[in-house]
């Protein structure tokens, strides 16, 4: 039930994807920077980085099927749409994760 809730928001998100963008400047900066961020780096830039792709799979197996729908998107701005299974725990667990990558 959970994964169809999820995929009726990532539906929405979808459509309200570009409403949503983010600013260039801060995506430019964390991009120069190398850190992957919840809350600047698009899904779509994620999944470019193998060891990050594999963290976000393995915490929600379920985004594979959505990456295309929300790709512009932050994880950030996916978890209010997301009903509960993006919280603000798995968005600090991500973020830990992804900062390893980065070492």
């Amino acid at each position: 039930m959970k994964t169809i809730a999820f995929a009726a928001a990532l539906a929405v998100a979808a459509i309200a994807a570009p409403a949503l963008a983010q600013d260039h400047k801060d995506h430019a900066e964390a991009a120069a920077s190398g850190k992957i961020s919840v809350e600047t780096t698009p899904i779509g830039d994620i999944i470019k980085n193998e060891k990050a792709k594999a963290a976000l799979e393995a915490a929600l197996p379920q985004i594979t099927q959505f990456y295309d729908q929300i790709a512009t998107m932050t994880l950030s701005q996916v978890a209010p749409m997301s009903q509960g299974a993006i919280d603000d725990a798995k968005l600090k667990e991500l973020q830990a994760k992804f900062d390893e990558v980065a070492k």
